[in-house]
């Protein structure tokens, strides 16, 4: 079983930060978080989506479709959005620290 969706994301997005070369403003290092923001969010949806064509495919009784490609697929999406779900509350959890900050 192969699970590359998400974490070959990952690898590829701490690679890409890692090869970076520093940014001239914040302008475009929030441009570009907000770029990999989105483009990991829609990576969750098109896995949620596929797990939901598999699924409605399988409960048709479409015979290219087995049991086990469904579970994978569902337990896949599950993971990108718990992981997404945990993402968030990190940003928030920093977002409140730094708002509870002495200027």
């Amino acid at each position: 079983m192969r699970v590359d969706g998400l974490n070959n994301e990952m690898q590829a997005m701490m690679l890409e930060a890692a090869n970076s070369k520093p940014a001239a403003n914040a302008h475009q290092v929030g441009a570009n978080f907000g770029d990999m923001l989105s483009q990991a969010v829609n990576n969750v949806n098109g896995l949620q989506k596929s797990s939901g064509d598999l699924q409605m495919r399988f409960d048709r009784g479409d015979a290219d479709v087995s049991l086990s490609d469904v579970m994978i697929a569902r337990n896949k999406s599950s993971v990108a959005f718990e992981a997404t779900i945990q993402v968030r509350n990190k940003l928030v959890e920093a977002y409140k620290e730094l708002m509870n900050m002495p200027v």
